[in-house]
């Protein structure tokens, strides 16, 4: 089967190029796209040539980038992981011929999977499907912070999602797609209160309409407001824990001056920069701060055996459901037919359009 991919050839020159896929065999199953998301962080550091992969080679075992084996490089070829297909001829048990799932194959106008090797997550009838793009890697991102707050409350003990933010006051910094789901995920699983830090007009406007406390920070400085708002006893004022969702040094740095002592930041940013601005001389030692990242795939310690991608998945799915109107009303800024993606990216990436959550309508739509 021939589909059409979207890549990047060089930084700034997102293409369309065409992909050959074989099958779908005994045990696999072909999906037309019927939306693919947009992320506004990861994606534009391969437009803008900021991504560490292109730059060194990611050395598994190690656990290291080395500079001095070659990098992935140009043209990337697959880009994207936030899609829904339909099914449209299948060989696997359980996947029906016209049913929706989420999957993370890419930009792609339609995709050959093995249920065995990667992810499928069949997408219930009452979830929109143009949110079921939140639904396999996004939302399962965001998940995940949670449960990182949950392990550095209980450790090995974590009960459920909300151990980390139940009863307790909340901020974060970042009002972007994965910061003002964590803020509604936070909020939903009972924190106190639940801030959100930014300096831009439309993710601040958005954060209030959700039910979330905006701080704009043009005009204050979350860390004296917090303090001040947050007081838990003599020489023990702030957040109870922080999500650092803005890929900036400063943002971090924030999040680390508004914890209360002994707090948790936990990290869910891409940085691809220098940390010329975070004082870890400062805050971080004087609090006895930590600093815990909660990126990319792994649960906490000591958890996998209860938590894994399908359970993140879920509660992705329960909270879409409690809160669908809202999502759908405030996150969604942008919904532009596949074949425009290229020029809605570079909008994007040269500020010329904001977004939240801009989702690519495809062939299957």
């Amino acid at each position: 089967m021939r589909e059409r991919a979207l890549g990047i050839a060089a930084p700034w020159r997102p293409v369309f190029s065409d992909v050959d896929e074989c099958g779908p065999e005994e045990g696999q199953l072909h999906v037309e796209t019927v939306f693919t998301g947009l992320s506004a962080g990861t994606e534009l550091t391969f437009l803008k040539g900021t991504n560490p992969h292109l730059h060194a080679s990611w050395d598994a075992d190690a656990g290291v980038f080395r500079p001095d084996v070659p990098a992935a490089g140009y043209p990337v070829r697959r880009l994207g992981y936030m899609e829904v297909g339909r099914v449209t001829e299948s060989h696997a048990a359980g996947f029906a011929e016209g049913k929706l799932v989420a999957m993370t194959y890419g930009h792609q106008t339609g995709h050959v999977a093995d249920p065995l090797r990667e992810r499928v997550v069949p997408l219930p009838a009452d979830v929109d499907p143009v949110l079921g793009v939140l639904v396999a890697h996004m939302g399962p991102i965001c998940a995940n912070g949670l449960l990182h707050a949950a392990a550095e409350e209980c450790g090995r003990n974590v009960r459920d999602l909300g151990d980390g933010v139940r009863g307790r006051c909340v901020l974060v910094v970042g009002g972007g797609v994965i910061g003002l789901l964590v803020g509604l995920f936070a909020a939903w699983l009972g924190a106190a209160e639940v801030a959100v830090a930014d300096e831009t007009d439309e993710r601040l406007a958005t954060a209030a309409a959700l039910g979330l406390q905006p701080l704009d920070q043009r005009e204050v400085d979350p860390s004296s407001v917090l303090k001040e708002r947050w007081p838990n006893g003599p020489g023990d004022r702030g957040a109870d824990v922080a999500f650092n969702c803005r890929g900036r040094v400063t943002a971090l740095a924030t999040a680390l001056r508004s914890l209360r002592p002994q707090g948790a930041a936990i990290e869910l940013a891409f940085h691809t920069g220098g940390a010329e601005d975070l004082r870890l001389g400062e805050e971080l030692h004087h609090n006895g701060l930590t600093i815990r990242s909660a990126q990319i795939a792994r649960v906490p310690r000591g958890l996998a055996d209860r938590w894994d991608r399908d359970r993140l998945s879920r509660e992705t799915i329960a909270l879409l459901r409690d809160r669908n109107d809202a999502i759908r009303e405030h996150l969604v800024t942008d919904i532009v037919a596949l074949d425009t993606a290229p020029e809605l990216m570079l909008a994007v990436a040269r500020r010329e359009h904001h977004v939240i959550q801009a989702v690519f309508a495809g062939p299957g739509a």
